[in-house]
């Protein structure tokens, strides 16, 4: 399945009587832009009070995505696959991990712990702007 980065601009109640302008972004499962767009506007419709715009929606791909159930922030971690063919040779492979964590130690921690059974060297662990992940339902 795919997955769409979807930055959505909105008008939502942020306090009393005073609605404010809220940025977010949000990874969305689906086969199509159309279909994410569509899956993520069921989701926060119910915060949504006037004014909503999706400004971008663009495609990502990640190795794989490690949740965290206690965690609240996601992070991207860079790691560098590494694999040694017959001939000796090593050649290395970066490919994107999206990890769900409280800090980037932890993030760092369940990234190692996910990698454990490949030959590689974690690169880097930042802080995403993703809000949500969005799975989608079989």
């Amino acid at each position: 399945m795919l997955f769409y980065e979807i930055k959505v601009v909105y008008q939502r109640q942020t306090g009393e009587d005073n609605p404010g302008n809220v940025k977010e972004t949000y990874l969305v499962e689906g086969l199509t832009p159309a279909d994410v767009e569509k899956r993520l506007l069921e989701q926060i419709k119910p915060l949504i009070f006037g004014d909503f715009e999706m400004p971008s929606c663009t495609k990502k791909q990640f190795f794989e995505i490690i949740t965290s159930p206690e965690a609240d922030k996601w992070y991207k971690g860079r790691v560098e696959l590494i694999t040694v063919e017959d001939s000796g040779k090593e050649s290395r492979r970066t490919v994107t991990v999206l990890v769900q964590a409280t800090t980037a130690a932890h993030a760092m921690k369940n990234l190692s712990q996910a990698m454990n059974g490949y030959d590689c060297e974690i690169v880097s662990v930042a802080r995403t702007p993703i809000l949500e992940v969005i799975r989608a339902v079989n």
